[in-house]
């Protein structure tokens, strides 16, 4: 007998499991609509020639903030495509890419530049990614997730990309910052904020009711049928009302 067979024969409760996992963005985001509308309004100037305030997004973990931009950027780069509007937009993990060299070594490579992720003087890789975008007139949005972990390890990347823009005649850089500290520009040197610019969008932490409808969205799409006891949903909501309103902390107890 093969140690999987049980497994194998076993009633499959899910039709989707996927989309109770964190990475997984649906369609629509219940109770974040004035969120969406806000940042779609931000960003909308790249669309009609003109260049957006860099945005930053704060929110307690599990607040929507990520899934946010990721639902609109995707909305953004299929109207792009059909304008033939000269767009590009790259996500950054700050907490992966955490350093001034690899911040740019990886927008640079991304943009079609064969830069090493070490080895040459940062200011190069700058000039490289400078050189690419303007030579493309392309609008670069870059969103930097968790960046302030990129402040308190390479706030020289931040400022490098703030001051882009002064560099640039035809091309345009957009930053979007997310984190989840509230306090986050607190850290930021003078510098940088006399040239951000920036909007910003708070995330309140879910209450139980928004976080209940989270989860019967997502156990719709996850699960056959009839497999969910009475109540299970709603104890998961209660459970992460508790822990910050957090909805990442939700799916994980529905999906275990």
């Amino acid at each position: 007998m093969n140690l999987f067979d049980r497994v194998l024969n076993s009633v499959n409760i899910f039709k989707n499991r996927d989309v109770l996992r964190h990475s997984y963005t649906p369609e629509n985001l219940p109770h974040r609509e004035e969120q969406i509308k806000q940042l779609v309004e931000l960003l909308s100037p790249l669309l009609k020639g003109g260049t957006p305030s860099n945005i930053f997004i704060y929110g307690k973990s599990g607040t929507g903030k990520t899934a946010t931009v990721r639902l609109v950027l995707r909305n953004l780069e299929e109207v792009s495509k059909k304008l033939n509007a000269n767009i590009a937009v790259q996500y950054i993990n700050c907490e992966i890419v955490d350093t001034a060299y690899r911040v740019l070594a990886t927008l640079a490579r991304r943009l079609g530049k064969n830069v090493p992720m070490t080895g040459w003087p940062t200011d190069q890789v700058y000039e490289d990614v400078k050189n690419t975008i303007e030579s493309k007139n392309l609008k670069l949005l870059v969103v930097l997730d968790e960046i302030d972990k990129l402040v308190k390890r390479a706030e020289e990347a931040l400022y490098s990309l703030t001051r882009m823009n002064s560099e640039l005649e035809n091309a345009r850089v957009c930053l979007v910052g997310i984190s989840n500290n509230l306090k986050f520009k607190s850290f930021l040197d003078a510098r940088i904020l006399s040239s951000l610019s920036e909007e910003e969008l708070v995330f309140p932490p879910y209450n139980a009711e928004q976080l209940e409808d989270i989860l019967k969205q997502r156990a719709e799409l996850a699960f056959n049928e009839g497999v969910l006891e009475d109540g299970v949903i709603q104890l998961c909501a209660a459970i992460a009302a508790q822990e910050h309103g957090d909805a990442r902390k939700a799916l994980d107890l529905l999906r275990v």
